[in-house]
């Protein structure tokens, strides 16, 4: 298992990698659902910490397992077992999803977890046996990922009122394991393929915000008399989603990540990006539950299901890859734009409202483009 090389010209994303990813997408979807229902009910603290643990355990592993990929994909038979065993993992975790909210009881998703990353820690030893200087980061990776699977089997016996904390810890180890294995000697990644992989991720999330949203419109036509209310918030809903679609891929993303500080930011900051995606859905399917009188949430907490995961999405992107890409008008219409969504929930028809000032910052982008020159610099590193 040698490493790939970074140079390497029109490199793509493999069809296991795009399979790899649709098997994710179910625990996204489960893991939306569940927010959802908890939001609905005016559950917010429990649904909102829960659906933060659950999604960071589906992020960090789709993550790892795609800088990995750009490392090290030999697409050979042992290879391709592995990533399966990590299919199933996710699949194990989502099944676990409605007990972690209903009861919290994490037992499965850990399981499911611990399966995934188990197979990762084989895919590094495998990797170990390159030699040469990146010996030594892989066998790092391999530890690293162990010891903190122990920390997740005790996580199970950590009593209620202490395991947010105790995620917060654990998860924090687990985040410096990429730094502890690579401060020396650094993985080689290929900077198109691995943003062309977040950015296949992003549209997989969208849709499925998307689909999921569809189908309780569809569900609602049962419930309503007046189908007016429901036109409406299919149209915005496409019109919300088309412009994070839009406000997404308008840099070129493969400038943000030149350097290792910069890849972990950006690997990193996906995680708020990917999971306000996400929760995007749960927000409108919280305003076709009021309006078919299944919810009773108040107008501020409602509007504000969708304007907190469309703020996140705005200013995490305009981070990670706007901001150096961008001149000062964008870089000031995208901020303010953000501010002025959470601003807007405390406003009547604030789903209106948000879903304008997403086809402003579009109008903006179309009329400023990309500024062409890169900014960042030094040799790629892997996260």
């Amino acid at each position: 298992m040698l490493p790939r090389d970074p140079g390497q010209a029109h490199r793509p994303a493999s069809t296991l990698e795009l399979f790899f990813d649709l098997v994710f997408v179910v625990a996204v979807s489960t893991a939306s659902v569940q927010l959802h229902h908890a939001l609905s009910h005016g559950d917010f603290v429990h649904g909102i910490t829960s659906y933060a643990m659950l999604f960071f355990a589906i992020w960090w592993a789709w993550m790892n397992f795609t800088w990995f990929a750009t490392s090290f994909d030999t697409d050979d038979w042992l290879y391709r077992v592995l990533t399966i065993v990590q299919m199933g993992g996710v699949l194990i975790l989502a099944a676990g999803v409605p007990a972690a909210f209903g009861e919290g009881d994490f037992t499965v998703p850990v399981i499911g977890y611990v399966v995934m990353r188990v197979a990762m820690i084989c895919q590094w030893l495998r990797a170990s046996g390159c030699g040469g200087a990146l010996r030594s980061a892989t066998i790092r990776y391999a530890l690293g990922i162990a010891a903190v699977q122990v920390l997740w089997f005790l996580f199970l016996f950590i009593p209620a009122e202490l395991r947010i904390g105790a995620f917060a810890l654990f998860a924090l180890i687990e985040i410096l394991v990429p730094v502890f294995a690579e401060y020396r000697h650094q993985t080689p990644w290929h900077p198109q393929h691995i943003t062309e992989r977040y950015g296949l991720f992003t549209l997989i999330v969208l849709g499925e915000s998307l689909l999921a949203s569809a189908n309780a419109i569809i569900d609602a036509l049962q419930k309503v008399e007046a189908l007016a209310p429901l036109i409406l918030i299919s149209v915005l809903t496409l019109l919300m989603t088309a412009a994070l679609w839009w406000i997404y891929f308008w840099p070129p993303h493969h400038r943000a990540i030149t350097s290792f500080a910069r890849s972990l930011r950006y690997g990193y900051t996906h995680y708020f990006v990917f999971a306000a995606a996400a929760a995007m859905s749960a927000g409108i399917e919280v305003q076709i539950d009021i309006l078919t009188h299944e919810s009773h949430v108040a107008g501020l907490e409602a509007a504000l299901t969708i304007a907190v995961p469309v703020a996140v999405f705005l200013i995490g992107i305009w981070l990670i890859a706007i901001r150096d890409n961008a001149d000062g008008v964008v870089n000031a219409v995208i901020p303010i734009g953000a501010a002025l969504v959470l601003l807007g929930a405390l406003l009547p028809q604030s789903v209106l409202l948000t879903t304008a000032i997403l086809v402003v910052i579009v109008v903006v982008l179309v009329i400023r483009p990309p500024q062409p020159h890169r900014l960042g610099g030094g040799k790629p590193h892997s996260i």
